[in-house]
């Protein structure tokens, strides 16, 4: 497939896209990247902007995001706080691993996304399957954000409604399936339509202020904590050793940032795999510094009585929460479109592929086909956001997926690098490269396959 001279975000001032449909379909880049030309086809020296400074901070922002309000849920299920750091320091050796064996992969194969990198590393079958899990991921978040804004937005109303409410004499105005369907028609739809997303440029920076601020409440709403707001019960051990386990998609979902990862190592003026990896373990130590803080404060205030989402377990008319949640709506209406457009560009490349149309007939079909694949979406995503009001039923099945962006697919990539190197002998360190992407695969296969489970099971006992 052609490759194009443009790339998202290529100039700060301007979102730009390849004329070439096909790439434009192919590429899943992060919206906060600039990229530049493969080196054969690059202009002069073909080296990216982003410094390694500006880079660590760019993973860090794709790290943080939403998954943040589940943390103390995810401490009260692993058992405590030790167990909750414990968990979370032994897979972040992990996370950072992957995100290392990303850089090397995309080094030696030329490639500048998650999906591509999978496709030239380990072939069809391994990419096919990596562009769907992009794709279901994707609009399982996306239901997650439409949760979200449900939860939010139930406390902003009760705390505005001062009314006494009699059983059943509710206003239809304040009812949640009213509330997330009038603000997904008004003001996410109409952001999922266009073509470009130029206008998202500026969803990084809230989301940042966002993030911290809601960290900050937590951590300070536990230093000086209100008067009604005391734990039931702080547990200091898992109630069983398979419980620990649940915690996991909490800590993937969260964690990750690796389809992004890809984009931002090629976007670095010295894309260097020991510099990559100086910068990503700096910034997993700063996002494990936020996720701690929030899943310790946010757990020690509440104890088990703590809720998935735990702005739902702060009152109604606390001003300072009532912020924090503001934030939170306000960085999911701007992230939304921005994982739709990533989800739409996958699907749109598996199709273009799977029919074999050419770009030129392509192109005047393009605008029909996008608004099917948006309205459809958005209305999907809207009618389970509708039916499913617990978020952590969402997290549990996309927090498995997140863990096969982590573990399975980097794993798969190392293992097949590494076999594919022409040696006549094989050293101690090819071994333990090889047996080391095993074992990643297996932990991520057994992630995702216990998390799975676990949510079928929990739903059918519901």
């Amino acid at each position: 497939m052609a490759q194009g001279t443009g790339s998202i975000n290529s100039d700060y001032k301007d979102w730009e896209w390849s004329a070439d449909a096909g790439e434009r379909a192919r590429l899943l880049q992060s919206p906060s990247v600039e990229t530049v030309p493969k080196s054969g086809e690059s202009q002069g020296n073909g080296l990216g902007a982003t410094s390694a400074l500006g880079a660590v901070f760019i993973v860090v922002n794709a790290a943080l995001g939403a998954g943040l309000l589940n943390f103390p849920a995810a401490f009260s299920m692993a058992g405590g706080v030790a167990a909750g750091i414990a968990l979370q320091m032994c897979m972040l050796i992990f996370i950072i691993g992957g995100l290392v064996i990303l850089a090397y992969c995309s080094q030696a194969s030329n490639e500048r996304t998650y999906q591509e990198v999978v496709w030239a590393v380990c072939g069809k079958v391994p990419g096919v399957l990596c562009e769907v899990a992009i794709a279901v991921y994707t609009f399982g978040t996306c239901i997650a954000f439409l949760i979200i804004i449900g939860d939010q937005e139930d406390k902003i109303i009760a705390a505005l409604v001062t009314e006494p409410e009699e059983a059943g004499s509710s206003r239809w105005y304040t009812d949640r399936k009213f509330t997330i369907s009038i603000t997904a028609f008004l003001l996410i739809l109409p952001l999922s339509i266009p073509k470009e997303i130029g206008f998202q440029k500026y969803a990084s920076s809230i989301s940042v202020i966002g993030t911290w601020y809601v960290t900050a409440v937590i951590i300070i709403k536990y230093i000086w904590p209100d008067k009604e707001l005391m734990p039931v019960e702080i547990p200091t051990s898992p109630s069983t050793w398979t419980a620990i386990f649940n915690a996991m998609p909490t800590i993937c979902f969260g964690f990750q940032c690796h389809v992004s990862s890809v984009p931002v190592f090629n976007s670095m003026k010295q894309p260097e795999v020991k510099t990559w990896g100086v910068v990503v373990t700096a910034a997993m130590v700063i996002a494990l510094f936020v996720y701690t803080g929030t899943g310790v404060c946010g757990f020690l205030t509440f104890g088990a009585g703590v809720e998935q989402d735990v702005l739902l377990s702060y009152p109604s008319n606390d001003i300072p929460v009532a912020l924090a949640r503001a934030f939170i709506i306000l960085c999911v209406l701007t992230s939304y479109p921005i994982l739709h457009f990533c989800g739409r560009a996958v699907l749109e490349g598996l199709w273009l592929r799977y029919t074999g149309v050419t770009v030129e007939e392509d192109v005047v079909r393009e605008r029909r086909r996008r608004l099917l694949q948006t309205i459809s979406w958005f209305l999907l995503t809207l009618l389970l956001a509708l039916f499913i009001p617990d978020i952590g039923k969402v997290i549990s099945v996309i927090g498995g997926l997140a863990a096969c962006f982590i573990f399975v697919f980097p794993g798969l990539c190392l293992i097949q690098a590494k076999l594919s190197e022409i040696q006549e002998t094989r050293a101690t360190s090819w071994w333990a490269q090889v047996s080391y992407g095993v074992f990643m695969v297996t932990l991520g296969a057994f992630i995702f396959g216990q998390t799975t489970a676990n949510a079928i099971f929990v739903d059918l006992t519901a």
